[in-house]
């Protein structure tokens, strides 16, 4: 469980990488900020493409940003945006969370309004999303060459 210093720091930073969004036809503006395990954070935004599906969400920019500077690893995300309530990951998101099994999520708003929930909470079949499901698959898959020699 996040301490509260921490839950503070990270919204901060979400709403500073919110102002860089790049929202030109939502509007919306979204920011992120992902704990690293070793305590480093990183921040991201919302980046939208006039081809909808070419956009970026900003909690997947902020895994990215980690990922690109090799952390693997994490324990929590933040994510705010100008919502009524608590801003909600989107099912693209949340599959990236289980694939680096973040389990813990801080969904906030500009109001002040602040969600803590576990991964498994809104992502209730978790186990069998991202490496969890598909890691014995693959090793399957990759040990047919084995075989064969």
């Amino acid at each position: 469980m996040l301490n509260e210093d921490i839950c503070d720091t990270m919204i901060k930073m979400a709403k500073d990488a919110r102002m860089k969004s790049y929202s030109p036809y939502t509007k919306i503006k979204v920011g992120a900020c992902i704990l690293a395990s070793d305590g480093t954070l990183y921040g991201g935004c919302k980046v939208e493409n006039g081809s909808s599906s070419l956009s970026v969400c900003a909690e997947r920019a902020a895994v990215y940003k980690a990922v690109s500077d090799g952390k693997q690893e994490f324990d929590a995300i933040a994510v705010v945006a100008d919502t009524e309530s608590p801003f909600v990951p989107c099912g693209g998101c949340l599959q990236v969370m289980a694939e680096f099994d973040i389990p813990e999520i801080v969904m906030a708003n500009l109001d002040g309004d602040i969600r803590v929930m576990q991964l498994e909470e809104l992502a209730p079949f978790v186990k069998y999303m991202g490496v969890n499901h598909v890691k014995e698959r693959y090793e399957d898959h990759f040990n047919v060459f084995e075989e064969l020699e």
